[in-house]
């Protein structure tokens, strides 16, 4: 690996994130597919975005991942992660990744509300960019990843658009909080309101039997989101006997399996992603 190439830079960059995001999603950016976003409005009211990120060959049967960014449900744009969607699409996924509203714009459920018409617009307009409304898949790391595993488990949001969650082929969380009561941190606590609410944002909770099949990977030396999130989902869904995928990578931190999707080298994260996508049959419904 060169001193001078993007992948190194990133890797080099990984335990400086605290205080240089804005350096990190550059070099994760830097290079890649020359995969251009298409950018739509998916919530008019709102005026909510979305950006397409089209494979070349993309056919009637062409996957579709619609991907939730993290930013602890305060930060974050599509922007920073069109890294993700060239990545997969150059892997042969149409892959979605809209904006949501975050705090202090909205607390919960706002931005779970947005989630599900982000899915209703990828449902209803798949199949003009080449996709398969048949083949999508709700994907997210960090929040995005709780986001996408609540829209799957409680089915009251996608319901409101009409929608169920077996709609889907699929849910894959990367480093997903699913089961992280009780809060403590003051900002936590201002996104997701007063106590009495806190239990309806928990995926685990919600897990009945209605879910469409899971990916989750986790890194075990994540020190953002507990690696026992991931464990916990994982139990829930067995216990109801829905088909899940736990993979654990050891000493992964948070960031770097993210980085995973653009540089494999440093996590297997988009090899496993693609693969469950490939091997993951349509949805029945």
């Amino acid at each position: 690996m060169s001193l001078h190439s993007p992948r190194f830079f990133a890797l080099a960059m990984l335990p400086l994130l605290g205080g240089c995001q804005t350096v990190f999603f550059h070099s994760m950016n830097a290079g890649g597919a020359p995969i251009a976003a298409i950018t739509q409005t998916y919530a008019q009211a709102s005026r909510l975005k979305l950006d397409v990120f089209r494979p070349s060959a993309a056919s009637s049967a062409t996957p579709v991942a619609l991907f939730f960014y993290g930013g602890s449900w305060r930060s974050g744009e599509r922007a920073d992660y069109a890294f993700v969607g060239r990545a997969l699409a150059a892997k042969g996924v149409l892959t979605i990744v809209p904006d949501y509203r975050k705090f202090p714009q909205g607390r919960f459920p706002l931005f779970e509300r947005d989630a599900a018409a982000a899915a209703r617009w990828t449902i209803n307009h798949a199949a003009e960019f080449g996709g398969d409304p048949h083949r999508v898949f709700l994907v997210g790391h960090s929040a995005g990843a709780h986001i996408a595993a609540l829209l799957a488990s409680d089915a009251q949001y996608l319901a409101a658009q009409h929608l169920q969650p077996r709609d889907f082929a699929g849910a894959i969380g990367i480093a997903g909080p699913y089961d992280f009561l009780p809060l403590t941190d003051p900002k936590l606590i201002e996104v997701f309101g007063p106590e009495k609410d806190w239990p309806a944002s928990q995926p685990v909770r919600f897990v009945d039997g209605d879910e469409p099949p899971f990916l989750l990977l986790q890194g075990t030396g994540d020190r953002v989101v507990k690696p026992r999130n991931a464990v916990a989902m994982a139990h829930a869904l067995r216990a109801v006997h829905e088909s899940v995928t736990l993979r654990q990578y050891p000493g992964i931190g948070h960031f770097r399996i993210l980085a995973g999707l653009r540089y494999p080298v440093l996590a297997p994260t988009l090899v496993d992603v693609v693969r469950f996508i490939e091997d993951t049959p349509p949805a029945v419904n």
